[in-house]
């Protein structure tokens, strides 16, 4: 069994260099305890009219305006032949399309690489009008929030990050909103199209509600509270079924990648998570994705449910960390960071090294579990506990063949590298532009 490595569309075609930096956030009031997603709540959500909050379509649409924006974004630019021969459109169709998406101002042609020779429109090459226009994306994590602003073609043009705020569920959004909002700004020349956000928990994404244990959040209106403070239409999705979209959207040559059958996806980081796609669509199950935090692990860590050996105690980068810091790997520093730990490792500690080296084999095993319970055509690993110490992977793989009981299958690392939230986040803002180009570019003009 081996582990490959996924290459992003970034990667394999270039991608517009990044700049991160951190903005201040405000401070925020102190928790007003945990509710149950309230009747109240979804009312409240329901009746902030000026709101637009649109369910993401996490799936790779067959539309045919959407299947040739899907061709223009990806391999742009290219000429219209090339693009019936990759969607299977006819000519006619294609043509009819790009008229439409040039109109509404998605696509633009080049006329300067058209062939010598060429005659007429239909030979001109035309590519997703990407300048113009950006898609902001907010991943709220459990220590860190990610803010992006993304092209039309999914490359990320800039992105900042701020500590997440603790307390007051609304006003921490409001803060979070306020980072969004002028990280935004600095793009004076671009039209902001949409805000996607995504983030662990239970999310409703027809409401933009969302509880949220690990931040004491309950009924929560992300969609209300973004969408209302950047005054864009807002879309929110559970994180990990975020990532998995984006493995579907934003890899290069998506329309001929292998989508069809199943996928699992299995995210590690501060938090744990699994995705299912089916023939291109990420499942999203009515009540919220499934969690894996207490799958039992044989470890002894005890876990904030009152149990010892739940997954999330055992290989979270928190969890990572009160080992190290027992070991007394890293001195006296207050408030160390996984980023420590893992320096110590690179640099040559062995104790910081098998401490590392655990996790991997516990993720290993545990990823072989659900790969036999699923028994999907693919499976991918994405989050900083597989990318951030490669030293690991090998011991990832080994733990995952000896484990798993069903036959030899190669498991592939996200291409996406440590960028994998800012991606999450990235599709979601972009997914109904990619489902429905010209309804969701009247949505955002209205």
């Amino acid at each position: 069994m081996t582990v490959s490595r996924q290459p992003s569309r970034a990667e394999s075609r270039g991608s517009t260099p990044v700049s991160t930096s951190t903005l201040p956030v405000q401070s925020a009031r102190s928790s007003t305890g945990a509710r149950g997603l309230s009747q109240s709540a979804t009312a409240r959500a329901r009746s902030t009219a000026r709101v637009q909050i649109v369910a993401p379509d996490l799936r790779i649409a067959d539309g045919t305006a959407a299947s040739v924006f899907r061709v223009a974004a990806a391999r742009g630019p290219v000429s219209r032949d090339v693009a019936a021969k990759v969607t299977g459109l006819s000519i006619a169709t294609v043509n009819r399309q790009v008229s439409a998406l040039l109109s509404a101002g998605l696509l633009r042609e080049r006329a300067d690489l058209a062939a010598s020779g060429a005659i007429g429109r239909p030979r001109v090459p035309f590519e997703v009008d990407h300048e113009p226009y950006l898609t902001i994306g907010i991943h709220i994590g459990a220590v860190v929030t990610g803010i992006v602003a993304a092209d039309l073609r999914g490359r990320i043009i800039g992105a900042v990050e701020i500590p997440t705020p603790r307390g007051d569920q609304e006003v921490v959004l409001g803060a979070i909103t306020a980072s969004a909002r002028a990280f935004a700004s600095r793009w004076h020349r671009r039209t902001p199209l949409w805000v996607g956000v995504a983030l662990g928990g239970r999310v409703d994404s027809e409401t933009g509600l969302v509880d949220h244990p690990r931040l004491g959040w309950s009924g929560a209106r992300v969609g209300a509270i973004i969408g209302r403070g950047m005054g864009l239409p807002v879309s929110v999705a559970a994180h990990v079924e975020a990532m998995a979209a984006s493995e579907l959207l934003l890899t290069p040559d998506r329309e001929a990648a292998d989508v069809k059958g199943t996928g699992l996806y299995f995210y590690a980081r501060e938090t744990t998570g699994i995705a299912i796609t089916f023939d291109g669509r990420v499942h999203t199950p009515n009540g919220g994705p499934g969690s894996i935090a207490h799958l039992p692990t044989g470890s002894t860590a005890l876990c904030s449910c009152g149990a010892t050996g739940c997954l999330e105690a055992t290989v979270s980068d928190r969890a990572v960390l009160l080992r190290a810091r027992e070991a007394g790997l890293l001195g006296d520093v207050e408030d160390p960071t996984i980023g420590a730990l893992y320096k110590l490792a690179r640099e040559g500690s062995r104790p910081a090294h098998e401490i590392l080296i655990d996790r991997a084999t516990v993720l290993g095993r545990t990823v072989a579990m659900l790969r036999d319970l699923f028994n999907p055509d693919r499976v991918t690993l994405g989050g900083q506990a597989f990318t951030e110490y490669p030293a690991g992977v090998p011991h990832v793989a080994d733990a995952f063949a000896r484990a798993s009981n069903l036959p030899r299958k190669d498991i592939r690392i996200t291409g996406f590298g440590n960028r994998v939230q800012a991606h999450a986040s990235g599709v979601v803002a972009l997914s109904s532009l990619y489902s429905d180009p010209l309804g969701s570019m009247r949505r955002s003009q209205g």
